[in-house]
C-alpha cells in the first residue's frame, strides 16, 4: 500500500474529551500535506460539539510525530496539491492555538519538526520517559516560521528556542521539562493513565473560567471586561458557588 494511502488524522469523543490521533505508521507519524490540510476543518467541527470540553493530541503507536513528511516538502507527494506545505503547517498549528478548550499533547517516542510545531500549540504538554524533542529546519535550510519561533520562544525562552534551532539537536524529555516544553514527565506505562485523569479534571471545570483564562495566557488582553461580563450574566459563577456551599460537585453548563 502507499504510505500516503495509510496517513490520517482519527479522532474519537468520549466523557468529554475529543482524542486527535496522528497515524502515518510507515514514517513515524509524519504528517503530509492532506494531513495537514484536513486538521484545521477536523478541529472546527469538535470545537462546535458541545460534548467536547477538552482535546488531547497524539499520535498512533510508540510515536509522537516525526514532523513533516519530507516527500511533500520536495513536490513529490500526490497529495501536495499546489499549496505551500509550510503554509499548511502553519495553518493547522494556528488552528490548534484558536481551539477554544483546553487542548494537551501527550508525547511518547519522537515529538521532531512538525510535530513538536503541532505540540508547542497545544496549550499543555504531558510526555513519557524517553521521548525525543527537536525542532530541525536548520537541517533542512528552511526558515522556520516568525508564529511558530515567536511560541517557541514564549515557551522555552529566547535561549532555549535558540539552541533548538540554531542546532537542530534533539534533546531527551528530561532536558525538555527542564527547559519549559512539557509540563509532566510520566514513567513509562504511565502516559495514558495520567492524561485520562487530568482529562477527566478539565472536563469537570467551567468553560467559561477557561476560555477566559486561554485568551489572557496567549496574550490577549482587551478582553477582560467581556470576560467579566460574561461571569456576572452566566450561570456557572453562580453554580461555583451554590456547589462550595453545599459541599458538591459542580455542574457547569457554560459553553464556548
Amino acid at each position: 500500500m502507499d504510505a500516503a494511502q495509510d496517513a490520517t488524522l482519527l479522532h474519537t469523543v468520549a466523557d468529554g474529551v475529543a482524542t486527535v490521533v496522528i497515524s502515518h505508521p510507515a514514517k513515524r507519524n509524519a504528517m503530509t500535506a492532506a494531513m495537514w490540510r484536513a486538521l484545521p476543518e477536523l478541529l472546527a467541527g469538535l470545537a462546535d460539539d458541545p460534548a467536547v470540553r477538552t482535546l488531547v493530541l497524539t499520535g498512533a503507536g510508540a510515536t509522537f510525530c516525526a514532523g513533516a513528511d519530507i516527500s511533500s516538502l520536495t513536490g513529490d507527494a500526490g497529495d501536495a496539491g499546489a499549496d505551500d506545505p509550510r503554509a499548511l503547517a502553519v495553518a493547522a498549528e494556528e488552528a490548534l492555538a484558536a481551539f477554544p478548550k483546553p487542548t494537551l499533547a501527550a508525547i511518547r517516542g519522537f515529538c521532531v519538526g512538525g510535530g513538536s510545531q503541532l505540540a508547542a500549540a497545544c496549550d499543555l504538554r504531558f510526555a513519557e520517559e524517553g521521548a525525543s524533542f527537536g525542532v530541525t529546519p536548520a537541517k533542512l535550510g528552511i526558515v522556520y516560521p516568525a508564529s511558530s519561533t515567536r511560541r517557541l520562544a514564549g515557551l522555552v525562552g529566547p535561549a532555549w528556542a535558540k539552541y533548538l534551532l540554531f542546532s537542530a539537536e534533539l534533546i531527551g524529555a528530561e532536558t525538555a521539562l527542564r527547559a519549559g516544553f512539557l509540563n509532566e514527565l510520566l514513567p513509562a506505562g504511565q502516559l495514558d493513565k495520567r492524561v485520562a485523569e487530568f482529562t477527566r479534571i478539565l472536563a469537570s471545570r467551567s468553560q467559561l473560567t477557561q476560555a477566559a483564562a486561554k485568551e489572557f495566557a496567549d496574550g490577549r488582553t482587551d478582553r477582560d471586561a467581556y470576560w467579566q461580563g460574561r461571569a456576572a450574566t452566566g450561570e456557572d459563577t453562580a453554580e461555583g458557588v451554590a456547589a462550595f456551599l453545599e459541599r458538591r460537585a459542580p455542574r457547569f453548563t457554560w459553553t464556548p
